[in-house]
């Protein structure tokens, strides 16, 4: 059964979503400045500068943006060097450490801000994302209830959809999503729009394309910058046929977001269009980032790399190679799934002298 998003007489009222990107820009820029004048080494400074990670590291998210990413974990870094006994600043630490996939470092950071004075019950919030991440979903699952009654309903509640959708529990996500959306009392359009951009994920990994798409557009209508959800949107599109529109869908993405993912998108999309020679340069552009960002955040981009150049990429071998780095890295059925895939692509059609297939078959 295909399931629909609620109707709009039902929708939560939250701010409209491009004026909150950009009082997000704006309110970035004014917790930045007075950071900058404080000094680092003011205790005021650590609480802004947490803030301020945390903006950014959601400003990246929203935008397709490494760069906010990078400038969040640079300074999170500078606040644990000039204040290393501060749980604030650890717990800031390992939000970007998680960002970027460096999992067992974001965790020996909880560890220490749980020394320093961190509450129990914003540690284990923090454990559960990774947790869940790393493919411990029972652990996960015990964390989250524990820490369930000092939560808000909401946070607790789309906490817990994500991980059973994660889980496979498809009918039962389905449900608290619905409680989740139904809770949720703030203006800000963010959590909504995360959380809807969620559920289309989990559609779209059950097959079901139009209910993913359905969710993809509830959320980029709430946030219409919201890159990944109109960047699934686009590879809906694609898979159910529709190569234009998808092409349409990612030409801004790739002008305003520096995340490989969106080239290579639009690099297959022009193929599927038929239009191989625009292909080519957002191709190149992709081989290139992907590279920058796997010798600079292996744990974060090593896998999305390898399906690039299993597929647009047209470099088998790199793929495989890449894929068996995710693997050592982080042995989860994802990553098995990955290198399975890598190994039966390095069995297919026939490949050119240089060991690469070519991008033509790769598709």
């Amino acid at each position: 059964m295909t399931h629909r998003p609620v109707r709009a007489d039902r929708e939560p009222v939250t701010t409209n979503g491009t004026l909150a990107l950009v009082n997000l820009s704006a309110q970035i820029d004014g917790v930045a400045a007075p950071v900058r004048r404080a000094g680092s080494a003011a205790p005021l400074a650590v609480a802004q500068q947490a803030v301020l990670v945390d903006l950014l590291t959601l400003r990246g998210h929203l935008l397709g943006r490494v760069a906010d990413y990078e400038q969040a974990a640079q300074l999170s870094e500078q606040m644990v060097w000039n204040a290393p006994d501060d749980s604030a600043a650890l717990l800031a630490r390992a939000r970007t450490r998680a960002t970027l996939h460096r999992f067992a470092q974001a965790m020996a950071d909880l560890d220490a801000a749980g020394r320093t004075g961190a509450a129990q019950v914003t540690l284990d919030a923090e454990r559960v994302a990774i947790l869940q991440a790393v493919g411990c979903h029972a652990e996960a699952h015990g964390l989250l209830r524990s820490a369930a009654p000092h939560q808000s309903d909401f946070t607790m509640l789309s906490a817990l959809a994500v991980l059973q959708a994660e889980r496979g529990e498809t009918a039962e996500a389905e449900h608290v999503f619905d409680e989740a959306r139904a809770v949720y009392r703030g203006v800000s359009p963010f959590p909504l729009a995360q959380l809807d951009f969620r559920r289309g994920v989990m559609w779209m990994r059950e097959g079901d394309l139009p209910t993913a798409r359905s969710w993809f557009d509830t959320a980029r209508r709430r946030v219409p910058g919201y890159a990944p959800a109109t960047g699934h949107l686009a590879e809906v599109d694609l898979l159910l046929g529709d190569p234009e529109t998808a092409v349409a869908r990612l030409r801004p993405l790739v002008e305003t977001s520096d995340d490989p993912e969106y080239p290579a998108h639009l690099a297959l999309t022009l193929r599927a269009a038929g239009r191989p020679q625009e292909a080519q340069p957002w191709r190149d552009r992709a081989a290139e980032r992907y590279e920058e960002l796997v010798t600079r955040h292996p744990e974060a981009y090593t896998d999305h790399a390898a399906g690039f150049w299993l597929m647009v990429g047209g470099n088998v071998d790199r793929g495989l190679q890449l894929a068996l780095q995710t693997l050592v890295m982080r042995p989860t059925s994802r990553s098995y799934a990955l290198v399975r895939r890598a190994h039966e692509a390095s069995r297919g059609p026939a490949r050119d002298a240089s060991g690469s297939r070519h991008p033509a078959t790769s598709m």
